[in-house]
């Protein structure tokens, strides 16, 4: 697939947001493990924590990453930054309307696929990434797209009652959009992106079609 800008343009996009909203990617960070906390613990309103939480940072990538930094090289970044802040205003309304629950601890299968992806996106992604050479300030830091996408999916699996099928819907397109990187641009920790994909998939159709099995063991 040809796309309208080189590896040396992409990495530099890293480069300037990176060095522009310093320090603010320590606190995106720190935003992705507290809601990794919460969602562990799963006490009363935790998702209502998640949804808003996961809200902020869509709306970061969206206003901030693609329109701000990565439209002047890639002109479809409008439409990204456009589904990016719908996908923030989903988490609102989720958030908002989600029934006050106490899922308890996350346990069993839920709590290893969750946190697999997880452990993805906040440790192995940016060691992964130095180790192929990507290092700051032209690296992806978390609250960019694609390492940010794979936590959003992982906190998901990790919400209990499962999150409604409308939230997935641009999250999952993001894999399709996003995992290309790794193919076109050799940014191969990106590869995690696809498998993040397939795996959140495959965890919520098979717990679409077990709901009282996988319940009863997570």
């Amino acid at each position: 697939m040809s796309l309208p800008f080189t590896v040396d343009q992409f990495l530099g996009v890293f480069a300037s947001y990176n060095r522009a909203v310093w320090p603010a990617q320590v606190l995106l960070y720190g935003i992705g493990w507290l809601l990794a906390i919460v969602a562990y613990r799963g006490r009363a309103g935790a998702p209502r924590w998640i949804a808003f939480g996961l809200a902020l940072l869509w709306a970061w990538m969206g206003a901030v990453y693609h329109l701000w930094f990565f439209r002047p090289v890639n002109p479809a970044a409008v439409a990204f930054g456009g589904a990016f802040l719908l996908q923030a205003l989903l988490f609102v309304l989720w958030g908002t309307t989600h029934r006050r629950e106490t899922a308890g601890r996350v346990r069993g299968a839920r709590a290893w696929v969750g946190g697999a992806l997880l452990g993805y996106a906040l440790v192995a992604y940016p060691l992964l990434g130095w180790s192929l050479g990507h290092h700051y300030p032209s690296s992806p830091t978390f609250g960019v797209p694609c390492p940010t996408t794979i936590a959003t999916l992982g906190l998901l699996v990790w919400v209990s009652p499962p999150p409604p099928w409308w939230l997935l819907v641009v999250p999952l397109l993001w894999v399709l959009v996003g995992s290309s990187a790794a193919f076109a641009l050799g940014i191969r920790e990106d590869l995690g992106l696809l498998a993040a994909g397939v795996i959140a998939s495959a965890w919520f159709w098979y717990r679409s079609r077990n709901q009282p099995a996988v319940a009863s063991a997570s």
